[in-house]
């Protein structure tokens, strides 16, 4: 057996004031590896008392920490960047035992998070502001984009490292202080990535970690020495987060569910098209906000479907870590007790069911939480596989005749995380990118998150907040700009009459 699932049993810590400890509370959950149902760990749920001890350590640090010179700031970012690349085989192998996703999938999670730290290295010039001399007679006007103060970040189980990554890096890099409470059924990685982060060089303070559930978000969501909050997860916990941290007063980033389509013109390359259909849609088995949800096929293209099934039939179902796995294990028993409860329903209400993955065994692994690869044809809009995100292997194919009934169909969903289009006409192309109502559009990319120079847009309903993550807006999210009018008089210089009107002369 691998000898990642002898991974030695561990604890989850918190990381108060640059000291990890354990916690004092009553409340531990179990960390699962999802193909064995072994437990790996065990998470604290962290006490009121220490949820406040490490946001009083964050509020502490700000005064040194804004006053940090840039370069010392970006410097430790350089390390960072470093040290995480030293560690990721490493890291990769703990994510993979408690998220399950397969090694490879798991080294693109901290590649694609690795990425935003390179861009925060470029803060000297990110969090530059604008000057303008000569807004008036002597008069100059400039701005400052300065630290808002203490941070908090909640994570979701789906990215452990990426999606940490987007935040801490960004926020303290700008001269703030940072909580982190990353999701309680895979912390371990996330820890290892904190670990680098204090050894590159971060200050007591500047970072702190707590775990928990909804009390402990509550609590970032509402003390007052919380400026800013950044989500990523479900809808419902984000509305929720939003709802509550904007009623406190805190700026607040909420990235949610979605409901990601791809629509497939005839005149797409066949083989290149049907090769990210399935990976889009069925890696990480399936448990990603941008994953492929549904395939429009236009006309002629719909033709292809049965070539569709035959490459999904391809994919191997196993354990994350052993050899050439394309669908890993879904996070939890109740995680896949939801996927197939979608899949009966797609049943129940008359979607033709091409592909099964309910009934997948995988040998040496019967308690894991495997689903296979699942596809329905004739899909219609009013079924549950349709509105919902299943989070799980499972691809909805719905068929029109025209482009202009795939534009109609995708903006009429609520949902609005990103969308793309297969084709080799520009034309198409063109029409395309400027009637679709999402924020994120890929041509022949199906999955188009962007690189990290630019920003997550997700839009809609898959988004609270107008400023995303990573990029140039997240320094706009962590930043407050000030703005400074400014007139120097010489000794000598005649100031003339009293001024009794708006205007600057």
């Amino acid at each position: 057996m691998n000898s990642i699932q002898k991974i030695q049993l561990t604890t989850a810590k918190l990381l108060i004031n640059g000291e990890f400890i354990e916690s004092e509370t009553q409340e531990w959950q179990d960390i699962v590896n999802p193909a064995t149902q072994e437990v790996i760990g065990t998470v604290p749920f962290a006490t009121r008392e220490e949820v406040n001890a490490a946001i009083a350590a964050a509020q502490n640090a700000f005064a040194s920490w804004k006053q940090t010179p840039i370069q010392a700031r970006m410097r430790i970012m350089l390390k960072l960047q470093d040290l995480i690349r030293t560690h990721a085989k490493s890291i990769a192998q703990v994510l993979t035992a408690e998220q399950g996703k397969t090694l490879a999938d798991a080294e693109g999670d901290i590649q694609r998070g690795l990425e935003v730290v390179e861009h925060a290295c470029s803060i000297g010039t990110l969090q530059m502001g604008e000057y303008l001399e000569g807004v008036a007679r002597g008069v100059d006007t400039y701005t400052l984009q300065q630290p808002l103060g203490v941070c908090a970040g909640i994570t979701p189980f789906n990215f452990p490292a990426m999606i940490p990554l987007w935040m801490f890096p960004m926020a303290i890099v700008c001269g703030n202080t940072f909580v982190l409470k990353p999701s309680e059924q895979d912390p371990l990685s996330t820890m290892m990535l904190v670990e680098l982060a204090i050894e590159a060089g971060v200050p007591a303070g500047v970072l702190n970690v707590v775990h928990g559930g909804k009390e402990v978000v509550d609590m970032l969501c509402t003390h007052s020495d919380i400026k800013a909050i950044s989500f990523v997860g479900s809808t419902a916990v984000g509305t929720h987060v939003y709802n509550l941290a904007g009623q406190h007063g805190k700026r607040v980033q909420s990235m949610m569910g979605a409901k990601n389509h791809v629509v497939v013109m005839p005149d797409a390359n066949k083989e290149q098209t049907l090769n990210a259909l399935v990976g889009a849609a069925f890696g990480a088995a399936g448990q990603r906000c941008m994953a492929l949800s549904v395939a429009v096929m236009v006309g002629e293209s719909q033709h292809w479907i049965s070539e569709l099934v035959n490459k999904a039939k391809t994919l191997s179902v196993n354990a994350g870590h052993e050899p050439n796995t394309d669908i890993g294990p879904v996070i939890s028993p109740r995680a896949k007790a939801r996927v197939i409860d979608l899949i009966n329903s797609g049943v129940e209400q008359g979607a033709e069911l091409l592909l099964d993955g309910r009934d997948i065994q995988v040998q040496g692994y019967e308690q894991g939480n495997f689903v296979g690869a699942t596809i329905f044809n004739h899909v219609t809009t009013d079924m549950r596989i349709y509105q919902e995100e299943v989070f799980g292997p499972v691809l909805a194919i719905i068929c029109v005749d025209t482009l202009e009934e795939a534009i109609t169909l995708v903006n009429a969903n609520p949902f609005g995380n990103g969308v793309g289009l297969f084709t080799q006409n520009g034309a198409t192309a063109r029409t395309f990118q400027q009637l679709i109502n999402i924020g994120q559009v890929g041509i022949n990319i199906p999955i188009p998150v962007p690189v990290p120079f630019f920003s997550f847009t997700g839009s809609r309903g898959s988004k609270l907040g107008d400023l995303g993550p990573y990029g140039k807006q997240a320094v706009q999210f962590y930043t407050q700009t000030k703005t400074i009018t400014s007139r120097w008089f010489e000794d000598d210089q005649e100031t003339g009459a009293v001024n009794t009107t708006i205007s600057l002369r």
